[in-house]
């Protein structure tokens, strides 16, 4: 049966949707909540930004503070290479002077017969020999390394040259170590003897002969040790490096 148009119903029909917008616009909200909703989906970008705000404000002070705690940590590095160069340069001191006593040590008694002379020189002995040559290239090498030396102050986060001195003092700290202890042994012999051995001890003879040997032994041991403080603070500086 085919309807027939009724004017009449048809708009009443219309008049229902109109009056009822929530069956055809699902969306549409009261006046109250639409503009909560409009409030809420336009604070919302506000919201984000402001939380971001809140972030990078809470995040500055951390990478602040992260700046502040580089800053001390390039600063001792520096100050760790200029420590490196003063006990260098104490060493070279030590060096040259335990080579230069050692070097003109030569007493030569004011009596002597028609056959002796009695003279002691550094070179009669073998032992002094090496610890010449031994104190010579410990201070020679020491001289050298001092450019390196000003290299790791001006770069302080440069490994390879602090590397090298560091082999390079251990050697020449065991070779310094190695003639200043034979030495020390044989200044013993000298100051005290050996009634085992039958070695009697000569310095009361050569007394100046044995006080210059003495302290260039002395100041051989002050090198080595401070050869060994330059290992150290390497080792230190290389293991903070990493």
């Amino acid at each position: 049966m085919n309807p027939i148009y009724n004017p009449i119903l048809s708009w009443h029909s219309i008049t229902n949707q109109l009056s009822s917008p929530d069956q055809y616009y699902p969306f549409a909200m009261d006046s109250d909540k639409s503009g909560e909703a409009t409030k809420i989906s336009i604070q919302e970008p506000k919201a984000e930004t402001k939380g971001k705000g809140i972030i990078a404000g809470a995040l500055a002070p951390v990478i602040v503070a992260a700046k502040a705690a580089r800053r001390p940590r390039k600063g001792w590095k520096k100050g760790a290479a200029i420590f490196d160069l003063v006990l260098r340069l104490s060493a070279i001191v030590a060096g040259f002077a335990a080579t230069s006593l050692m070097g003109t040590t030569d007493q030569t008694l004011p009596f002597f017969t028609q056959f002796f002379q009695f003279h002691a020189q550094y070179n009669d002995l073998p032992t002094f020999l090496f610890f010449v040559i031994a104190n010579a290239i410990a201070s020679g090498y020491l001289v050298l390394s001092l450019p390196f030396s000003i290299v790791c102050i001006i770069r302080s986060h440069a490994s390879g040259p602090r590397l090298l001195l560091l082999i390079l003092d251990s050697v020449m700290m065991g070779l310094t170590t190695s003639a200043a202890s034979a030495s020390a042994a044989i200044v013993y012999l000298a100051h005290n003897g050996n009634s085992s051995a039958n070695w009697n001890a000569f310095c009361q003879q050569f007394g100046n002969f044995c006080q210059q040997v003495s302290s260039a032994v002395v100041a051989s041991l002050i090198a080595a040790t401070l050869l060994l403080s330059l290992v150290v603070v390497s080792a230190f500086a290389l293991r903070k490096m990493k």
